[in-house]
């Protein structure tokens, strides 16, 4: 059962595909913005999926993070997540991000409970 108290940490090694160089969103080669919140958000979406009934996935809603300090390529990243608040099918995290044990970045993030089959045919049919 989905309840506060929930916490989950994941390690990420740290490529050329997730520097800010890479993805355009700077010019040097160091862990992206966009990237410590893709592993963030993988962190929370892992955490809680055993917990979901079959069919069902969370989809991402909301993300507010702060990005303290640059992690380099090749080196691995700790992100721990800790689930807050159930409201229904609304799912909120506190997140942080590790670097050699200083914290790099910390925030919150929103997930929302959905049917997979029922959350895509709507997009299809919004596609038609």
């Amino acid at each position: 059962m989905l309840r506060p108290g929930l916490k989950d940490r994941r390690l990420f090694r740290v490529t050329d595909q997730h520097s800010a160089k890479f993805l355009g969103s700077g010019d040097v080669s160091v862990l992206s913005t966009p990237s410590m919140i893709t592993f963030m958000e993988e962190t929370c979406r892992k955490m809680v999926e055993s917990f979901l009934e079959e069919g069902d996935t969370t989809v991402g809603t909301r993300v507010d993070v702060s990005h303290l300090k640059p992690a380099p390529v090749g080196e691995e990243v700790e992100v721990t997540a800790e689930l807050i608040e159930v409201d229904g099918r609304r799912l909120k995290f506190r997140v942080e991000a590790f670097w050699r044990g200083e914290k790099i970045g910390e925030g919150y993030h929103e997930r929302f409970v959905v049917n997979r089959e029922r959350f895509l045919s709507k997009l299809r049919e919004l596609k038609n």
